[in-house]
């Protein structure tokens, strides 16, 4: 199986940036599926329908979402009616959170894909441990048993959590990747257990900026310590970053993990990927 994930969509860049390469993107490298971390999507806060809906149609299978999931108050009834997109799985069960931590697809050729979403706890929101909740999806859903491939988004901020997570998930998910940092790292490699890793996808979002958002405002705040305004989304071209996998057909782990960098100001790099014609 072909599927790819790309990192945080931040803004109108990011969302144009999709509609711009995604389609080539699926054609391209034989995609049957895609999911984007789309928490960013909404002026650099959350995620709206309509927002949304422009990550569907340019050729988005799943949403996943992070810390940022409620920034846009209609997310809170949306995600109920929206099966597509993913929440953190961790939220307390107290907190009653709204939607799904983790959902099964069924691609068009038949393909069962697991997607969970966690938020890490290192620097981000005190939610419950995503290291017990992601066990417990594995051990309910085991890859190239119950899913065909299984794919694990840590959104977090410190790398040794997202690393530790990967390798938690060794064995057991045929990818983790990391969101939130909006830095593509340099780490893409298939673990001991073969399940494919990076520490982190990147971001959807134009680099002439601090992580997606406009310069003006972050280097206020870094060199004064006053916030002048609110962060507003860069609004050049973006570089979509994200991963591409395969994966062994018998188990679900992985075969191969590259990065996808298009567009926009970052190194361009595509796999190149040899397509079976009829």
């Amino acid at each position: 199986m072909r599927f790819a994930f790309f990192g945080d969509v931040v803004g109108r860049s990011g969302r144009d940036g999709l509609a711009d390469h995604l389609p080539d993107l699926r054609r391209r490298l034989g995609l049957q599926f895609v999911i984007v971390n789309a928490e960013n999507a909404a002026a650099g806060f959350g995620i709206t329908e309509n927002t949304a809906r422009e990550l569907f149609e340019a050729g988005a299978d799943c949403l996943t979402l992070g810390n940022h999931s409620w920034d846009q108050r209609e997310a809170l009834t949306y995600i109920v009616r929206e099966p597509r997109l993913i929440r953190p799985l961790n939220y307390p069960v107290l907190s009653d959170a709204p939607g799904r931590g983790s959902q099964m697809f069924e691609t068009e050729s038949g393909h069962r894909v697991l997607v969970i979403n966690l938020l890490g706890r290192v620097h981000m929101d005190a939610l419950d441990d995503p290291f017990a909740a992601v066990d417990r999806e594995l051990d309910a859903c085991p890859v190239g048993v119950a899913a065909d491939a299984v794919v694990v988004d840590m959104h977090c901020e410190a790398t040794s959590e997202k690393m530790a997570m990967g390798h938690f998930c060794d064995g057991r998910a045929s990818l983790v990747v990391g969101t939130h940092t909006h830095v593509p790292t340099a780490d893409a490699q298939i673990l001991s257990g073969g399940t494919a890793y990076q520490t982190d996808a990147g971001a959807c979002a134009d680099y002439d900026s601090v992580i997606g958002n406009q310069k003006e405002e972050p280097l206020r705040r870094f060199t004064t310590r006053i916030a002048g305004g609110r962060y507003k989304p860069a609004e050049g071209p973006a570089t979509v970053c994200g991963v591409f996998v395969e994966t062994d057909p018998r188990t679900g782990l992985a075969t191969r993990i590259e990065p996808i960098r298009v567009g926009g100001r970052l190194s361009q790099t595509i796999p190149v990927v040899a397509l079976q014609t009829a």
